[in-house]
């Protein structure tokens, strides 16, 4: 069932009849989805339902307005929406519900994500991109409230960027960038600042962008006047509402039971924001909440019989209904007829739904209990074997985990025995655990021909003259090669624009290339890095650029929880391949030199963190991944831009491999780890400890995720049988990932003669000042010290205690 998007300037009363009744198809179809949805959550055989009742007629309005090319980023209470587009079917809404793994029948996430989570199909099987511009688009949701707003207007700006720079291909991306980004958001979550940060910086850069807030004077059981000054979200942003001489946004207010207001409201929404490419805001007022906020609670605790009475008088379905009676478009009777069958078509959905799911786990099952069953009749523990078959077997509808928890234990009785039906016992959990995984743990990183560790090594080459120059020079001679070759790339950040960057890694170009592809931003990491995403997502390559790693933080969030997860809540079918560029390391001061990457590490899994020790490295990397399509992070060294270097003859066409280290200084006696910075002061430790007789092995990690693909560290640790590993991050950080990496992934335990060591920073953010850097970070004392202690216990002898 789908909303008509392209409906007529002119038609008949009877086409008008016709629409109008499909309309309310469609509104009572979603109805009876939520309704029945949530009794598969209270009779178990779903675990959470969160819908979208109450929003159904103004979602089928925005749908009408819809057109091919646009883009949604909303919340999970979009269903009717989704429906009216043509993206989701009664048998996929209970898919989701079910977590049905099968990408076919559960086209949003495969079961990855809680039902009420929408998404449409970018990449095909190979990862490749669609046409964009001949499908109605939805971006992956988040739940995190508030959290869709950057990607928004990553979104919608990429449509500026279509229409306004030349020379891009928009062969499968866009229409001349006359496609709108469409927001949704409940009104409780404008509290959030994610919204307010977007709010002003899409009214700074005026993109067309429609963003619609579903307002039910609640936020779970929080009124609004607990929530929103005055209770009125439009009413406190009227203040960014345009005029004819100043820029802003068109600021609409209608009622969510008003159909053919909300028809009206949101085509004049559509045409002016399509056209001039204007911000527009929809405050979408008296909406209901028929079963409240979720099916974790009940809306009755929190709302008083009048609320409850007005919000079933004031229904938006049945408002629409008496609308349509009152204006002779259908009768009672009819329209019982119409909600009666539709009852049944949704009942009918759900149940093929369900057997869809259930089924394959029912023959799975039928398969292990026979192999049991041949296990029980020859063990000598077969009655405890039996005990547990008969419990699984007494499951009528079981989930994929009891089949294998059942197989898993029963191994375990006939560990010290030997027949035929154990080896198939075995084989069968082996390749179940083969089949079944990757459906819940595929496609964290890309799998297409242009992942990033497909690209090929390319070492920057030099003249017998060549000539030293700052860091940054190499850098941004880099970046002007990068942004004549690709004119879909672009770079944006606070000061990256008219003075090129705090560093001078940009300077130029902004001039050379344009305000639009080189461009300064207001102080707002997190639309910094939604402007990034929501471009990526559209086909162009943006560099975002957070001018500190320690400001990274503002943006972690949406690392953590969009960035990182968007090709594996998709299961490959959208991407966006990313660049985050920043720097840190090693300045002055807490604000300026903090060192955030064991949490960093621990919560994009999913992008790449890279970590140059100089800017040819980095320039490196950045010519890598602008041919790969995978997000990654690139920390550049805050020291080293005005550090010497020599200029490569070979700029915008040298590549440094990702998840591969570099061997820096060759050595017997010790195995020394570091990245970044650091590594400047593990090469001066190593120096004096040749001095005293060490021979210390030096290895640049160069990338953290991916970590060292070809397990290089641990042929080290072989000859030495010793390590350190050294870092500015504090100590169980990124010190104690790389050591667990080295030991549990590469095994290295058995070349260990020593302890392995981790030196890291002090507990705190450092100290400002030269001196507050020698006290909080590891110094060349430190680390001389660490691997002395260690080739003292090996030796004490050879190596006397120092202190």
């Amino acid at each position: 069932m789908k909303a008509n998007p392209d409906s007529k300037t002119e038609i008949t009363f009877n086409d008008f009849k016709s629409e109008v009744l499909s309309d309310y198809k469609l509104a009572v179809t979603s109805r009876e989805c939520s309704l029945l949805g949530r009794r598969e959550v209270l009779t178990g055989k779903a675990k959470f339902g969160i819908f979208g009742d109450g929003k159904e007629v103004p979602q089928i309005a925005w749908a009408k307005a819809f057109k091919n090319g646009d883009f949604r980023s909303g919340y999970y209470r979009d269903q009717t929406f989704m429906m009216a587009i043509g993206e989701l079917t009664i048998e996929q809404f209970f898919a989701g519900l079910y977590a049905n793994t099968d990408l076919e029948q559960e086209p949003m996430s495969a079961g990855r994500q809680m039902g009420g989570h929408f998404a449409t199909h970018s990449l095909d099987e190979n990862g490749n991109w669609k046409n964009l511009t001949e499908q109605k688009n939805s971006s992956a949701d988040i739940s995190p409230t508030a959290g869709q707003m950057p990607r928004l207007l990553g979104l919608a700006q990429a449509s500026k960027i279509y229409r306004n720079v030349k020379g891009i291909d928009t062969t499968n991306f866009s229409n001349n960038g006359n496609e709108i980004a469409w927001g949704t958001i409940g009104n409780a979550s404008t509290s959030e600042g994610l919204f307010f940060e977007t709010i002003n910086a899409a009214g700074v850069l005026q993109v067309p962008m429609v963003i619609s807030i579903w307002d039910d004077e609640y936020g779970i059981s929080v009124h609004a006047k607990h929530q929103t000054t005055k209770e009125n979200i439009s009413e406190i942003l009227k203040g960014f509402q345009r005029t004819e001489k100043e820029n802003g946004y068109e600021i609409f207010r209608v009622d969510g039971w008003n159909y053919p207001e909300l028809i009206d409201i949101y085509q004049r929404a559509s045409q002016i924001s399509r056209k001039e490419h204007v911000p527009v805001m929809i405050h979408v007022q008296q909406l209901t909440q028929p079963q409240g906020h979720s099916t974790s609670g009940s809306h009755e605790r929190y709302k008083d019989e009048d609320r409850l009475a007005w919000e079933r008088e004031y229904d938006c379905n049945v408002q629409m209904r008496q609308w349509m009676i009152a204006n002779n478009i259908a009768t009672d009777e009819e329209l019982s007829t119409i909600e009666k069958d539709l009852k049944k078509a949704v009942r009918d959905g759900k149940k093929a739904a369900w057997n869809a799911f259930i089924n394959p786990i029912k023959a799975e099952k039928r398969e292990i209990v026979s192999i049991l069953e041949k296990v029980a009749s020859v063990s000598s523990n077969g009655v405890f074997i039996s005990k547990l078959t008969n419990e699984l077997n007494a499951i009528d509808e079981p989930f994929r985990r009891d089949l294998l928890s059942a197989a898993r234990k029963s191994l375990r009785y006939i560990v010290t025995e030997e027949f035929s039906a154990k080896n198939d016992l075995k084989n069968w959990i082996d390749n179940y655990i083969k089949e079944i995984q990757p459906k819940y743990s595929s496609h964290l990183l890309s799998s297409s021909d242009k992942k990033a560790l497909n690209q090929s090594e390319i070492n920057p080459t030099y003249n017998d003259d060549a000539e030293l120059v700052d860091g940054r020079i190499i850098l941004r001679d880099n970046f002007d090669a990068l942004f004549s070759n690709y004119p879909e790339a672009l770079i944006f950040g606070e000061d990256a624009g008219h003075i090129g960057d705090v560093n001078q890694g940009l300077e130029g170009l902004q001039e050379k290339f344009g305000e639009l592809r080189i461009a300064d931003t207001g102080i707002r990491e997190a639309t910094i890095l939604g402007q990034g995403i929501g471009m990526s997502m559209r086909g162009l390559r943006p560099i975002a650029e957070i001018q500190y790693l320690d400001y990274v933080l503002y943006a972690l969030q949406l690392m953590s929880d969009d960035l990182a997860t968007l090709h594996y809540r998709t299961k490959g079918r959208q991407k966006a391949p990313l660049i985050v560029r920043t720097r840190g390391h090693r300045l002055e001061g807490i604000w300026h030199s903090g060192s955030q990457m064991g949490g960093i590490l621990n919560l994009i899994r999913g992008i790449h963190v890279l970590v140059p020790r100089d800017m040819t490295k980095a320039a490196g990397f950045y010519n890598t991944l602008i041919e790969s399509d995978e997000p990654a992070l690139i920390v550049e060294c805050l020291n080293g831009y005005r550090l010497k270097e020599k200029m490569p003859n070979n700029i915008g066409q040298f590549k440094t491999p990702i998840g591969v280290v570099e061997t820096l200084r060759e050595g017997a006696d010790i195995t020394l780890i570091s990245y970044g910075s650091t590594l400047r002061l593990v090469e001066q430790a190593a120096k004096e400890l040749q001095e005293v007789g060490i021979d210390a092995e030096i290895i640049d990690v160069q990338s953290l995720l991916p970590f060292d693909i070809n397990h290089d560290i641990v042929k080290s640790i072989s000859k030495t049988n010793r390590c350190v590993v050294i870092d500015e991050d504090v100590k169980g950080g990124a010190s104690a990932y790389i050591l667990d990496q080295i030991l549990n992934v590469q095994n290295a335990f058995q070349y260990l003669d020593s302890v392995p060591k981790t030196l890291a920073a002090q507990p705190h953010r450092p100290a400002y000042g030269t001196d507050g850097d020698y006290f909080s970070k590891p110094s060349v004392e430190d680390i001389f010290e660490t691997v002395y202690d260690v080739m003292h216990e090996m030796s004490p002898t050879d190596y006397p205690k120092l202190r």
